[in-house]
């Protein structure tokens, strides 16, 4: 009878231990990935909470219309992303520590500058508080075109096999709690001190993220992190560096030409056939609020900006359980089954607008998302090539800055067609839609699938 209670138990152990392990595994790693974690869930919540008023800011600061509001938003965003291209190779010069360093100095100036704007000029279009402004947000465009590839760079550097799923998991998991804590933090302090008091909250939060980099990130610790990684003890970042700071500026750039990821046909086509179903992504702002306020009657209609902000918080908590169930399989065919998870649900919205096939398609869509998004990042950082993992990152950036303008270009036509505004959700067409969205988003996993072969190749050299 104890035999058969042990054999009970004994698999119900297993599996709880399959899951627990990772995060045990992730919590004994370095200080240095402890840092690099903090940072990040500082820079998430001071990254969204500002995108969150921005528009609002240009109206109401700066004395932007609409429109003009927007663009500033889209510069803002795109230009992020744009900046990943040519700043990626930031932290393959210099270094993961003065990379943070200098990234988040940039983006303390700009934040200072967007902060200080209506105060230090003149309200209008072109005028001195917009011109201040703008300089104020190629500051943050600067700093996070560095900061981005700098923190999956040190996730390489500080993390094993063992440990690498769990630690792209985590930071794209803490990105997300960033997106919802300003949810919670912003409203009692714009209603108290008004936009620009919550931005002085953002500027205090950047520098206290410098003091973590100075402070928890040290040259020792980052040292001590390469050490334990290492089994020999070896492979140190001071000697990756040496091998691109002893060259003249002439040999570096010969060195990136000839390295440089464009010329990698399979990494390419990786980073591109994912366009489509990152299409998703962009509908939870270009589309969701939409739909969600207009094709719904009572609550969920009242009650948009619940389900439109569901996402992060999920991403936060379901990103490394899922990691935990899967760190053991196979980056690529995760990618493969995740991005076939995300696309699936779309078709789900195609039955019509109910509670409850919304409800699963942001939960099941968010599993997905769970499944492959940190796997993408974890593919690109071990692809690259030595000294070129930063420049890898930011070049893997560049179709979500397409795909951003892609989706912009035909979403509202289709709101237009399917979800218009002021006319009653029974005379929408909204199935129409949402089946097309996912015939696009269906593209990526069967692309993956049929280039697998080929693919894994190249993973496996």
């Amino acid at each position: 009878m104890k035999s058969e209670n042990r054999n009970k138990i004994s698999p119900l152990r297993s599996i709880i231990k399959e899951i627990v392990q990772p995060f045990i595994d992730l919590f004994h790693t370095s200080r240095a990935l402890l840092g690099v974690n903090l940072s990040y869930v500082l820079e998430g919540l001071t990254y969204f909470g500002i995108v969150g008023l921005l528009a609002i800011y240009f109206n109401e600061y700066i004395g932007l219309d609409d429109i003009k509001a927007g663009n500033m938003l889209g510069l803002l965003t795109g230009g992020i992303t744009l900046s990943m291209l040519f700043l990626g190779a930031t932290v393959d010069w210099f270094g993961v520590r003065k990379a943070f360093l200098w990234s988040l100095m940039f983006m303390l100036i700009g934040r200072l500058l967007l902060t200080l704007a209506p105060e230090l000029g003149i309200p209008g279009l072109w005028s001195s508080a917009h011109i201040i402004a703008i300089l104020g947000l190629f500051g943050i465009i600067i700093g996070y075109g560095i900061y981005q590839p700098a923190a999956y760079a040190a996730v390489k550097k500080f993390t094993t096999e063992k440990t690498s799923a769990m630690g792209y998991a985590m930071l794209y998991a803490l990105m997300n709690l960033g997106g919802f804590l300003p949810g919670i933090i912003s409203p009692p302090v714009r209603k108290a001190f008004g936009i620009t008091g919550v931005f002085w909250v953002f500027v205090i939060l950047t520098v206290v993220g410098i003091f973590i980099v100075y402070f928890i990130i040290t040259k020792k610790a980052v040292k001590q992190a390469m050490q334990e990684v290492s089994e020999t003890s070896v492979i140190m970042e001071e000697d990756e560096e040496d091998e691109l700071v002893n060259m003249s500026s002439k040999e570096k750039i010969s060195y990136y030409l000839k390295n440089f990821p464009l010329k990698d046909m399979r990494f390419l086509f990786f980073i591109f056939i994912l366009i489509p179903v990152q299409t998703l992504f962009a509908h939870n702002w270009l589309t969701l609020p939409q739909y969600t306020s207009r094709a719904f009657d009572g609550f969920v209609s009242n009650n948009f900006e619940f389900f439109v902000n569901l996402n992060p918080i999920l991403i936060f908590v379901l990103t490394p359980i899922v990691t935990a169930f899967t760190s053991k399989t196979n980056a690529y065919k995760m990618m493969i089954i995740g991005t076939f998870i995300m696309a699936f649900p779309a078709f789900i919205l195609a039955l019509g607008p109910d509670i409850k096939t919304l409800m699963a398609y942001l939960i099941i869509m968010t599993i997905g998302e769970a499944m492959w998004q940190p796997r993408f990042l974890q593919w690109v950082a071990e692809i690259a090539p030595k000294n070129m993992t930063g420049i890898y990152m930011g070049i893997g950036q560049f179709p979500w800055f397409l795909t951003k303008i892609l989706t912009a270009l035909y979403s509202g036509w289709f709101l237009t067609q399917y979800c218009p505004m002021d006319t009653p959700p029974v005379e929408m067409h909204t199935e129409f839609m949402w089946l097309i969205y996912g015939a696009i988003a269906v593209i990526s996993p069967i692309g993956l699938l049929l280039a697998r072969k080929w693919m894994i190749k190249k993973f496996e050299k």
